[in-house]
């Protein structure tokens, strides 16, 4: 005798059967979509590896039809103070982690801090492959691509990147614009203390202008010379990749 399938007065099945099929198939579309956009950073990262990215805020930029001022320069073509300066002030232990500093993220969230421990990697990854707002869901993205993008490009590559994308002004991204904007030169031109208003200015780069500093801002900035100087080599893996 066939199985005989209970239905409502309607004729149609269960509201639970219904709610089990709709649950896979949501399941399904969320784990391919994972898939997807798994190998879809894969590739930009290997791709990255060899071609500057853009970053999202260009694209929102380009988007809704706003000049993107950017020009991309090697490392080798930047001057050493920038690299240095930017560092010290961002992520001191750069080279003493593989992309996140775990000791200073588990200090913020046991102080129950909304901000810090983000690495240069982790910034990167936030430029280059996700969203401008602060959220759970975007930290939990970005710690393991930041640990992805600092294993497959390395150190040397991160910094490239990171001072070829990052925003220094209305508009103006990478470090070579910020020269130009800022100071009318070149990034391989950049003095130690431009380099370091340029440094203090990344954590509000639309409020605080180095070729015009405010007060408070070379404050920033003389504070952070003073700790660069007595930071030893806090570059050199860079040196180590580099063969030097």
């Amino acid at each position: 005798m066939a199985q005989r399938i209970e239905t409502d007065e309607t004729g149609r099945t269960p509201r639970r059967g219904l709610l089990r099929r709709l649950g896979r198939w949501l399941f399904a579309i969320a784990w391919r979509g994972a898939l997807a956009l798994a190998v879809v950073l894969v590739l930009l990262t290997l791709i990255g590896s060899a071609i500057t990215p853009v970053s999202t805020l260009m694209i929102g930029r380009w988007a809704t039809l706003q000049p993107v001022n950017r020009t991309v320069v090697p490392l080798e073509a930047i001057s050493p103070h920038v690299p240095r300066m930017v560092v010290a002030s961002e992520d001191a232990r750069f080279c003493r982690h593989a992309g996140v500093d775990f000791d200073e993220l588990f200090k913020v969230i046991e102080a129950g801090a909304e901000r810090g421990a983000s690495t240069i990697p982790m910034q990167t990854a936030k430029n280059v492959f996700l969203w401008p707002e602060r959220s759970y869901l975007r930290k939990a993205i970005e710690i393991p691509l930041a640990l992805w993008i600092d294993l497959v490009w390395g150190k040397r590559r991160l910094v490239e990147v990171y001072l070829n994308v990052a925003e220094w002004g209305e508009g103006v991204f990478g470090i070579e614009a910020a020269a130009r904007a800022h100071f009318g030169k070149s990034a391989a031109e950049l003095t130690r203390r431009e380099a370091a208003l340029l440094a203090t200015a990344l954590p509000n780069p639309r409020g605080r202008d180095p070729g015009a500093p405010a007060a408070g801002h070379r404050r920033l900035a003389e504070n952070l010379m003073a700790r660069e100087r007595g930071s030893g080599d806090i570059l050199g893996c860079l040196a180590d990749e580099s063969g030097a």
